[in-house]
């Protein structure tokens, strides 16, 4: 694996080493997670070999966003009434959140893997023994790797009743106790809210744990957006629930605003209107009244629109032609406009409503550019990897969320395009990729860090003439279970 050079917000891969062959570059819903908060989801998974891919051709019907997935069960759970969820995403995810709902005791019938039947509360979330009076010891909810579950479940306990002296403690796994969230915390405490972090986990980090607020919740709070967009939408979301109006300010800058968009698009379908004041390119102001959702009764859950980069991604890397069925020009979703990207390098992209169709003409070849990709930071992983295929250099700009994810994903992206022997630069929040002018390294072992994303997007490294292994490739499990088979369906070889 390669090693980095550090300089001061720049830090550049600079081995060649020609020994190394290193070249100039660029689980189901009955799943039940470990009751232990630290330890791993599962045992690491054998590598999977991927002999070199010739074209990537045919349809792909995709899988439920885990956006969508997991908002929608919070607001659905918060509803008045009963709601169907159609197309839910089967996956590590979704599977930690229904378990934190089975938890709380919210009633939630399944009825297939991806398809529920949720019977909201009408209100605050129901604490484990708040009415028998028995709640004194801690409730604790394990929610692995989950961000968006440990984010929104966070902030509506927040302004739950009936939590006990020792509180309701929000816990995952290792990485977790890694991933910031204070921003969240601090806005929750200026609302009145009564969350803390235990400081068992990194600086600013999980565990948290919540008790009874002393007084009415709600008022002003002022939030840095620069980290996260999950933060506000938490707080969005969680807002109705608070007894006085909330407003919310951004104090610098918004970061995957479109998220954000989805999350006030899905309020309003539940019945709950947000204000904006100012834009939501630049320091926005969102204002909340107390009230209570209202279940629309049937809800679809959208394709995921980030599982869809990579097959687009191999139609426009081998030349062949893929059609992705579940989101189009009408969907929800910052992350379709990876497929502008494909568009801009030279791919042609032809848009359905509910679907979008990405292919290459003979003779044209994909060129690098620069992309601000702030507005699609799980598609950007993919962008990163097409642009191993791409002549020219390729820059991708305003991507330092990817430092806070799943894994450290600037330095994960970084080491495994070196391995296939890239030439990165790595600057603070953007890096440089520079195509290899002889060809990928074969039989490359990719480490994917226990990321969804990088286990998918480097898939696509096969599509270069090499051998390549994906390590741990069951880590799809997190959005994609089947992935790997999905892929193979639409793969040439």
């Amino acid at each position: 694996m390669a090693s980095f050079v550090s300089v001061p917000f720049l830090l550049i891969t600079l081995l060649y080493a020609r020994s190394a062959q290193c070249f100039h570059t660029i689980p189901t819903f009955h799943h039940t997670p470990s009751s232990s908060a630290t330890t791993q989801l599962s045992a690491v998974s054998p590598p999977l070999p991927l002999a070199p891919i010739k074209s990537i051709t045919g349809t792909v019907t995709l899988p439920g966003s885990k956006s969508l997935s997991n908002r929608i069960l919070l607001l659905a759970s918060l509803s008045e009434g009963t709601t169907r969820v159609k197309n839910l995403l089967d996956s590590d995810d979704v599977t930690y959140m229904l378990g934190a709902l089975d938890t709380l005791g919210v009633p939630v019938t399944r009825v297939s893997n991806t398809e529920v039947i949720v019977k909201g509360v009408s209100g605050p979330l129901p604490i484990p023994g708040a009415d028998s009076g028995s709640s004194d010891e801690a409730v604790r909810l394990d929610l692995g790797n989950a961000g968006t579950a440990m984010r929104p479940l966070c902030a509506a306990l927040a302004f739950s009743k009936g939590i006990g002296e020792s509180g309701l403690i929000l816990d995952g796994i290792q990485r977790m106790r890694e991933r910031p969230i204070s921003d969240l915390i601090d806005g929750l405490v200026q609302l009145n809210a009564d969350a803390k972090l235990t400081g068992e986990g990194d600086e600013g980090c999980p565990p948290v744990i919540i008790k009874n607020a002393t007084g009415e919740t709600g008022g002003k709070a002022s939030i840095s957006g620069k980290m996260s967009s999950q933060f506000l939408s938490a707080l969005l979301m969680a807002a109705p629930l608070a007894s006085k109006p909330v407003e919310i300010s951004i104090s610098d800058e918004l970061i995957s605003a479109p998220y954000v968009s989805l999350t006030i698009g899905l309020m309003k379908r539940f019945g709950v209107k947000v204000e904006i004041e100012g834009d939501m390119e630049g320091r926005p102001t969102f204002k909340i009244q107390p009230g209570t959702y209202k279940s629309p009764k049937d809800i679809l859950v959208e394709g995921d629109a980030s599982s869809a980069s990579y097959f687009l991604a191999g139609a426009a890397i081998t030349g062949g032609k893929v059609k992705v069925i579940g989101c189009g020009s009408a969907s929800v979703q910052g992350d379709v406009a990876f497929a502008d990207c494909l568009s801009s390098m030279g791919a042609t992209v032809e848009w359905g409503e509910d679907d979008i169709t990405v292919s290459r003409e003979p003779g044209t070849k994909l060129k690098g550019g620069v992309f601000d990709c702030l507005k699609i930071p799980d598609a950007a992983m993919t962008l990163a990897v097409v642009a191993m295929f791409a002549e020219g250099k390729t820059e991708i700009r305003n991507v330092y969320s990817w430092r806070l994810k799943e894994t450290e994903r600037m330095k994960a992206i970084v080491s495994e395009c070196t391995s296939l022997g890239a030439f990165v630069e790595e600057y603070s929040d953007y890096c440089v990729i520079h195509p290899p002018p002889e060809g990928f390294v074969d039989g490359v072992e990719v480490e994917t860090y226990d990321d969804h994303r990088m286990a998918m997007a480097f898939s696509l490294a096969a599509c270069g003439g090499v051998n390549v292994v994906i390590k741990d490739p069951k880590c799809t499990g997190k959005t994609f279970p089947d992935y790997f088979e999905v892929l193979e369906k639409v793969t040439v070889r």
